[in-house]
C-alpha cells in the first residue's frame, strides 16, 4: 500500500463513534486467537467507552484516523511527554482486511513524524507479548524490546505485554 492510499485527519470528540466501532470489529478479529472473548469484551469497555475517550482526547492524546477512499480504516493515539522529549504510541489498529498490505508501516511512519514534529527523540509502545504479527511489524520498523510488563486490568485480567522503544534522533 502506498503513503498515499491512506489519508490521516485529527480525531475529535464527533469521532469517538467511529473510534469504537473500528476498535469493536478489529479486536474481535484481531485477537481472538491471542486472548480471550471475555477479555477483549473486559478491554473494549475499559480502554474504549465514551467516557474515556473523551477523557484522553481531552487530556491531549492524540488520536487520528486513516482513512482510505475517504472511509476510516483504522486509528492511532499517540500522547507525546515533551518536557522529556517522549512520545507513547497507545494505540495503533487497522482493519483485518488491510493488515499485511503495508498499509500498518504507513500508519507507523505517520505516528514517528507526529512524534518528531512534538520533540520527541524517542518514541514507545506495548505490545502483547502473544502478538507474534505485531511484532514483526514493529521490528521492520527498527523498534526493539526494551522490557516486559505484565499489568492487571481487572475483572481477573492482565495486559502481558513488551514494551518496544525506536529512538527518533536529536531534537
Amino acid at each position: 500500500m502506498t503513503e498515499s492510499s491512506l489519508a490521516f485527519r485529527r480525531a475529535t470528540a464527533e469521532d469517538i463513534p467511529v473510534i469504537r466501532g473500528l476498535a469493536d470489529r478489529i479486536w474481535r478479529e484481531s485477537y481472538r486467537e491471542i486472548i480471550s472473548l471475555a477479555q477483549i469484551g473486559h478491554m473494549l469497555g475499559w480502554m474504549y467507552s465514551t467516557a474515556t475517550l473523551a477523557r484522553e482526547i481531552g487530556e491531549g492524546i492524540r488520536y487520528d484516523l486513516a482513512e482510505r477512499a475517504g472511509q476510516p480504516v483504522g486509528y492511532l493515539a499517540i500522547g507525546v511527554r515533551a518536557d522529556e522529549h517522549r512520545a507513547e504510541l497507545h494505540k495503533l489498529y487497522l482493519l483485518p482486511e488491510l493488515q499485511g498490505q503495508g498499509a500498518g508501516q504507513v500508519m507507523l511512519r505517520h505516528a514517528i513524524a507526529v512524534a518528531v514534529a512534538a520533540g520527541a527523540t524517542r518514541l514507545e509502545l506495548r505490545v502483547n507479548r502473544h502478538n507474534l504479527r505485531a511484532q514483526r511489524a514493529y521490528v521492520r520498523a527498527d523498534f526493539q524490546i526494551e522490557r516486559e510488563l505484565c499489568q492487571d486490568i481487572g475483572g481477573g485480567f492482565v495486559m502481558d505485554d513488551f514494551v518496544m522503544v525506536r529512538e527518533l534522533g536529536a531534537p
